[in-house]
């Protein structure tokens, strides 16, 4: 899907890198990370914090282990000369998470940069993604939630 763009000019290249990464981004190619992320980059999700490209590096590895397939489909993108916030559309096969069924998680992503991103956070719903695909917590919170 081609993402719709708001800005005073152009995306920053960066942007286009960044989403490139992400179509193309596996356990065993996260050297791609090299080309996008300042080795002082401060990463953010629901799930955890990270610090520095090494440890960037290595929660990727972690989390991509287990990952049959993932894409991207960026929606909107709002940049500025030095920061940019992206929307997107998420499709992933996880072995641990339904049996490989596929997931869909929307998310937002907001990053700040120079010529490599030196701040990226992601916004989405943890429990869309992992606690509700549990078999016990995800009918508990599953009922939470009719509730609310």
């Amino acid at each position: 899907m081609t993402a719709s763009l708001h800005s005073a000019g152009p995306a920053p290249d960066v942007v286009g890198r960044l989403q490139a990464l992400f179509q193309e981004l596996r356990a065993d190619n996260l050297e791609l990370l090299d080309n996008v992320y300042a080795a002082d980059v401060t990463f953010q999700d629901p799930l955890h914090r990270v610090e520095g490209l090494a440890e960037l590096k290595a929660y990727f590895g972690r989390l991509y282990a287990a990952v049959e397939s993932i894409r991207f489909d960026f929606e909107t993108v709002v940049a500025a000369p030095e920061e940019a916030m992206l929307t997107w559309k998420m499709y992933m096969r996880h072995a641990r998470l339904r049996s490989g069924e596929e997931l869909a998680l929307p998310g937002a992503t907001h990053i700040r940069f120079a010529e490599r991103v030196h701040y990226h956070r992601d916004y989405f719903d943890a429990g869309a993604m992992l606690y509700e695909r549990l078999p016990v917590l995800g009918t508990v919170i599953r009922a939470i939630r009719r509730r609310v």
